[in-house]
């Protein structure tokens, strides 16, 4: 069943330039799906459409069959994202604060938004930092608060862009492991990343966009193959060419 789609989604800037164009595509409940994309192929114009950060110039985007241009709130609440930088989605004076910030602007009542928190924070394995300044917090951290902020609006739908940046390795399995078992909990995930050789095992389709366009969409082993043709970094085996890449499992 899909959970999102978008009809020929296309955003030109006031200055002319495209940033995407005509992008149509399905995501279906419980996918993991990548993005992958040379800089400045539109991965990241598209993804902040999917919740109304950005107005297309024309198209549209559906969540569960309804225009988002309906109910951006509901829009926003089915489809969470957690950005590249964790440090500007940081609101509260506490850990616990900053997760509550979604629900209570959801208007959830206060035991509502407590049970909220404490899944979130359970979740993410936070619940032993709830009292600390979320500036304090590591790299990881930082990231899975991120998370456990979106994870309290209950969505449908998770939204990662880049998630592994300025991570140190301990920090890239924490995260890594945290998306999978949201995947596995049944959350839809969509993630953008250029570092595919992180997560390309887990997922279940890869999607390219090269200049604006979406140009592959398929199963990455059989899209991993194409990835080179438009700049996409490609993870290879010890002692392989590029030109006889392999897909990881």
């Amino acid at each position: 069943m899909s959970i999102l789609a978008t009809r020929n989604l296309t955003h030109i800037f006031p200055d002319g330039t495209t940033g995407i164009e005509d992008i149509s595509l399905q995501i279906n409940a419980g996918e993991f799906v990548i993005i992958a994309g040379a800089n400045g192929s539109g991965k990241t114009v598209f993804i902040r459409h999917l919740n109304g950060l950005l107005t297309p110039t024309r198209g549209k985007v559906l969540i569960n069959g309804v225009p988002i241009a309906k109910n951006i709130t509901a829009a926003r609440r089915k489809i969470g994202m957690i950005f590249q930088d964790s440090d500007s989605q940081i609101v509260g004076q506490t850990v616990a604060e900053d997760v509550a910030f979604g629900p209570e602007n959801l208007n959830l009542s206060p035991r509502e938004v407590e049970q909220a928190v404490a899944t979130a924070l359970r979740v993410t394995g936070l619940e032993d930092h709830s009292g600390k300044d979320p500036r304090t917090l590591s790299g990881g951290q930082k990231k899975r608060l991120a998370i456990a902020g979106v994870l309290a609006m209950q969505p449908e739908m998770l939204i990662f862009d880049e998630p592994f940046t300025g991570l140190d390795y301990p920090g890239v399995i924490q995260i890594l492991k945290q998306i999978v078992q949201l995947n596995q909990a049944g959350h839809t995930i969509l993630l953008v990343t250029h570092e595919l050789e992180k997560v390309l095992a887990h997922a279940d389709r890869l999607i390219i966009l090269h200049q604006g366009r979406l140009v592959e969409d398929g199963a990455p082993q059989d899209v991993i193959y194409r990835a080179l043709n438009y700049g996409v970094r490609v993870p290879l085996k010890e002692g392989e060419e590029v030109s006889e890449v392999t897909w990881l499992k």
